[in-house]
């Protein structure tokens, strides 16, 4: 039997933690995407920092052994290298997470198995009910953007929750508050090969931060102004896109201006 063509609107993978949208058959920026292109991070410039002197610090003997190119080779792209080892492991552990949630049997990386612990500690202390949606792509064709939300289901006295995970070593910062809010925004998400309307309305929106040997769950204050602020900062990244840096489609800077002929004789000649 031939097999069935791919949907025009759906999440494409590509390698172990990257991957694109299609919006019936265009492609459109991920709700993180847009969060990381148009809010400033100002914390990370410390987590740099932070990142470099660790692996100084971690490799100070071989680093007096080595030239100058070759110490800025090694240091140049530690945070790059941490931040991506950290999406690779929030991808696995959210896998893993999903497929518990599901009821499966999992058998888990010996690296991973505080987080996934610490996550079914957290299922255990808050019985939530099922059926649980996990990791199901979310669509909004007014405003043209998607994501992937990470939890939605019913928890008790919390009501029907969006929860999102975090597996980072700083823990959960403000802007995912923004997150939230542009998937609780979706008109739609897919669940399996179907698109359905989004459950709603939210009671809670909530983060969990799972660490190799522990969990803390917070609440999320999420209304329409972060919704706002989310759309705010799609409009900034656009822009970035489009009239700032090395790749815009259309700078804001044009090219160098010439003298006209009159001016460059008065200045090579000076004024008389």
């Amino acid at each position: 039997m031939p097999s069935r063509p791919p949907s025009p609107t759906r999440r494409v993978n590509s390698g172990r933690s990257g991957h694109r949208y299609y919006l019936d058959g265009s492609p459109v920026e991920g709700v993180t995407t847009i969060i990381n292109g148009g809010v400033p991070k100002p914390a990370l410039v410390g987590w740099a920092a932070r990142e470099v002197a660790e692996r100084v610090i971690a490799r100070r003997k071989i680093l007096t052994e080595l030239n100058d190119d070759e110490i800025m080779n090694i240091l140049r792209n530690v945070p790059w290298e941490e931040r991506d080892k950290a999406a690779v492991r929030g991808t696995e552990v959210h896998a893993y997470a999903a497929r518990l949630a599901r009821g499966e049997t999992v058998d888990v990386p010996e690296l991973l198995v505080g987080y996934v612990d610490a996550y079914r500690s957290w299922w255990e202390a808050w019985h939530p009910s099922e059926p649980v949606i996990v990791e199901a792509t979310v669509i909004n064709r007014q405003y043209r953007y998607m994501g992937t939300l990470d939890w939605l289901g019913a928890i008790p006295e919390l009501g029907l929750t969006l929860l999102d995970v975090k597996t980072g070593k700083s823990g959960v910062f403000a802007e995912t508050a923004l997150q939230l809010a542009a998937y609780g925004n979706a008109e739609t998400l897919v669940v399996g090969d179907e698109e359905r309307p989004m459950p709603g309305p939210i009671d809670t929106y909530a983060a969990l931060w799972l660490t190799p040997d522990s969990w803390v769950f917070y609440p999320m204050d999420v209304g329409e102004a972060e919704f706002r602020a989310f759309l705010y900062a799609g409009g900034i990244h656009r822009w970035v896109k489009r009239r700032a840096g090395d790749k815009a489609t259309d700078p804001v800077k044009g090219e160098e201006l010439s003298l006209p002929g009159r001016v460059l004789q008065l200045v090579k000649g000076g004024v008389r």
